[in-house]
């Protein structure tokens, strides 16, 4: 279950980034960014499961400091 979540999140952050790379068009920007710390916080989970707890934490501590930057990002606009 994890690993779809996590492929279906990744693709549609790439999607997004490649939307925005070709356009020009960063509106949909702070949403990737918010799909992309779920992403990372998939991603501990899964690593959590796993029973690598360093792993883990690292996607743990990324997670929370990309939701941030979609925080003051999202603010921002």
């Amino acid at each position: 279950m994890l690993k779809v979540l996590h492929i279906m999140m990744s693709i549609t952050v790439i999607s997004l980034a490649g939307y925005g790379m070709i356009t020009g068009d960063f509106t949909f920007q702070p949403f990737m960014i918010l799909i992309l710390s779920i992403t990372m916080f998939v991603m501990g989970l899964r690593e959590f499961q796993k029973g690598n707890k360093g792993y883990g934490w690292l996607g743990a501590v990324t997670c929370l400091f990309i939701f941030m930057v979609f925080i003051q990002t999202f603010l921002w606009l």
